[in-house]
């Protein structure tokens, strides 16, 4: 037979006609067994005196013309040494192997997973201050990439990218958690050493000063009229800033804060062990401003068990309110409060703990009205708790925010003139 030709081949396939291999020349065969829905291309040589079979592809991938010019091409390689057919099954066995390799990989992503899966849920009081650092700041930088393809100089960048947009202290937290990520990793063989184990807080957002920023009289009352004012600032934010500032707890406690927690009609929230940071349950006595707030916020809330439910799709994993939803909210105020140091939520402890001293509460009322431990032997033998005390300091600090709110004159006596 000569050489073939695309009307004999499409003869063939149109008249179903199968056969197993016929000869182009040079080596080149077409193959149309019964089992194949479309003739193959094959070609056929000697190597190290045994006859070779390669699959070279389809009559459908290789037009005749093109599976011509790839025979050449084979037959060069095999004059000058080369086994072509177990070149391209060692070809296929490596791309398998790397396919494989890829399905079973391990990414940061799913480092970040299973670590905060393993070794902080059900551990931490906050997890979700964990998790949020992961979502929002390693994933974005490094969640793609594989454990071991993760050098210092990604570790470096993603500080780096945190630090400019002004929060260096996230930078230190992502810093932290990175590390002891890669030691998880470490330990697991994930890895073998730790991309993020060279680098201290100088390198992220370098050293943490306590802070002292307590706002004054003044502030409170421009912050209150800059709530009221700013655009985009809702109702429901207003009130959760006020739950914060009346009863000096701690965000993540108001934030991640269920219904049944609150016993409005007696005014008690009743603050479980297990989201205190003491790891001691606590009742808190809510003055008339707080039970109002509660119960505006237990409507808008439309029947969740949470006082504060997640309000945007991308919380689902958070059934309440996310830890940031407040900080973002409190930016649109900066403008309206113009030289006003810069202050965040957590100031807000230490503004009620200054203004309750101001108003001649004893200062371990005041320590217990912001649930912190009585400090030495008096700590130890005392186990009263001063409800009843710091209900009264409470309703006193809420009726100085009231006049905060109002612009009003402060004259209310406190309940002991400081010495």
């Amino acid at each position: 037979m000569g050489k073939l030709s695309d009307v004999q081949i499409k003869q063939w396939i149109k008249a179903g006609e199968r056969f197993d291999m016929r000869s182009d020349g040079d080596g080149l065969y077409l193959s149309f067994r019964k089992d194949y829905s479309i003739p193959v291309w094959r070609f056929r040589y000697r190597f190290a005196g045994k006859q070779r079979v390669m699959n070279m592809g389809s009559y459908s991938d290789l037009s005749l013309a093109d599976a011509r010019k790839l025979a050449k091409e084979l037959r060069a390689k095999v004059s000058l040494g080369h086994d072509v057919a177990a070149e391209k099954q060692e070809r296929k066995a490596e791309a398998a192997a790397k396919i494989e390799a890829e399905k079973n990989s391990v990414t940061v992503g799913k480092l970040a997973d299973e670590y905060f899966e393993r070794m902080i849920l059900g551990r931490w009081k906050h997890p979700n201050i964990v998790r949020s650092r992961i979502e929002r700041d390693i994933k974005p930088s490094i969640g793609k990439m594989k454990v071991e393809d993760v050098k210092p100089v990604h570790i470096d960048a993603m500080l780096q990218k945190i630090v400019k947009r002004g929060a260096p202290t996230i930078a230190n937290d992502v810093l932290r958690w990175t590390r002891r990520m890669f030691d998880f990793a470490v330990k697991r063989y994930m890895v073998q050493y730790n991309p993020a184990s060279a680098f201290d807080l100088s390198d992220a957002g370098g050293r943490e000063e306590a802070r002292d920023r307590a706002l004054s009289r003044e502030e409170l009352v421009m912050l209150f009229e800059a709530m009221r004012d700013a655009k985009g600032f809702s109702h429901e934010n207003m009130l959760t800033v006020k739950l914060l500032l009346l009863l000096a707890v701690r965000k993540q406690e108001l934030t991640g804060a269920r219904q049944t927690e609150f016993d409005l009609d007696n005014a008690v929230w009743h603050l479980p062990a297990e989201r205190v940071k003491t790891e001691t349950a606590i009742d808190i006595p809510l003055p008339p401003a707080a039970v109002e707030a509660l119960r505006e916020l237990q409507q808008l809330a439309c029947g969740s068990e949470w006082l504060l439910p997640a309000r945007k799709a991308q919380h689902r994993m958070i059934p309440h309110i996310h830890e940031n939803t407040l900080n973002v909210a409190m930016a649109k105020l900066k403008p309206l409060m113009p030289g006003v140091s810069p202050f965040c939520i957590h100031d807000f402890r230490r503004t009620a703990r200054t203004h309750l001293a101001a108003l001649g509460i004893d200062p371990h009322i005041a320590e217990r009205c912001l649930n912190h431990k009585i400090k030495g032997i008096e700590g130890i033998y005392n186990r009263h708790d001063y409800f009843d005390e710091r209900r009264r300091a409470l309703e006193l600090w809420a009726k100085f925010l009231d006049a905060c709110e109002k612009g009003s004159d402060w004259n209310v006596i406190p309940l002991r003139r400081p010495a």
